[in-house]
């Protein structure tokens, strides 16, 4: 499976918007929502079928035998996250619980025993194209892992030279790392703002440590011109490939309200994606990803 991955560094640049666009422009075969966190490709993708589901495993839990236990409190008094409380009994705060195991090495009893626990959900769609996706449960906090299954799911069903649009995590951490591995190339939505600028930064930084080659498209350019060009000139001084600009465009938001790619209405931010589509296929192919 062949991966172009679209991140943005910060959340609320566009990658959503482009990301279900150039799956529309590609007709693509294969795609995933690695926005475990909170995800919303699905809003657009117009899959009919129900999906196959599948609970997803995180960090065990610990849980505490109330027989067996003998209240010497050893377990509360080591627990560092402070998962652990009594009243008439001990019990566990599973939100708390971070399943280290700790409560269980010091309890004399062998009251405590890991547990495995449900900490989210996956889900794959099969109707004409796969589509992967994933929802993390409140609380979890395994999201890197996540990601890397929900790519896992989406390889296992596919072909080698499939290309496959991943919809990557926003921000910079490990949800993104796992967005990046195995990538063949990432395009990087950027904001022309200030926070927009040194998150497009290290995401670049990230992208090009892990060997992944990057290309940057700008959305809503013209809410602030200066730090377009800003952006434009990092590019160039760096050597990365520039795809182009995308206006702030009031037919766009309407497209997305009525849960519409932006691909599908005619429209000046729907024409600019469509150009930047087309340079980023002519990379693609100059890297021999195509």
């Amino acid at each position: 499976m062949k991966q172009l991955v679209i991140l943005s560094g910060k959340g609320g640049t566009g990658k959503t918007t482009v990301a279900g666009a150039f799956i529309k422009l590609t007709r693509a075969r294969a795609y995933a929502d690695c926005d475990v966190d909170a995800p919303n490709l699905h809003l657009i993708s117009k899959h009919n079928s129900e999906p196959e589901r599948n609970d997803y495993y995180g960090l065990p839990k610990a849980n505490i035998d109330v027989k067996k236990c003998q209240n010497c409190s050893l377990c509360e008094a080591n627990c560092r996250f402070e998962a652990i409380s009594h009243g008439a009994r001990f019990y566990v705060d599973w939100y708390a619980c971070e399943g280290c195991g700790v409560c269980e090495f010091v309890c004399p009893a062998r009251a405590i025993t890991m547990k495995e626990a449900v900490a989210g959900e996956m889900m794959l769609y099969r109707n004409g194209s796969v589509f992967s996706t994933a929802k993390l449960s409140m609380g979890s906090g395994t999201s890197g892992k996540l990601v890397s299954e929900v790519k896992k799911q989406l390889a296992s069903v596919v072909d080698k030279e499939t290309i496959a649009i991943i919809d990557g995590s926003p921000g910079i951490g490990c949800p993104v790392i796992a967005s990046l591995s195995g990538a063949d190339m990432a395009l990087i939505v950027a904001e022309p703002s200030i926070s927009g600028i040194s998150d497009m930064e290290r995401i670049i930084t990230s992208a090009k440590h892990f060997g992944v080659k990057t290309i940057v498209c700008v959305n809503k350019y013209d809410i602030n011109i200066n730090n377009t060009r800003k952006i434009e000139s990092y590019c160039r001084e760096n050597e990365i490939p520039f795809a182009g600009k995308i206006p702030y465009d009031e037919n766009a938001i309407k497209a997305i309200n009525e849960g519409k790619s932006i691909a599908e209405v005619e429209c000046m931010a729907g024409y600019a994606i469509k150009a930047i589509y087309d340079r980023i296929i002519e990379i693609m192919k100059g890297n021999d990803i195509l």
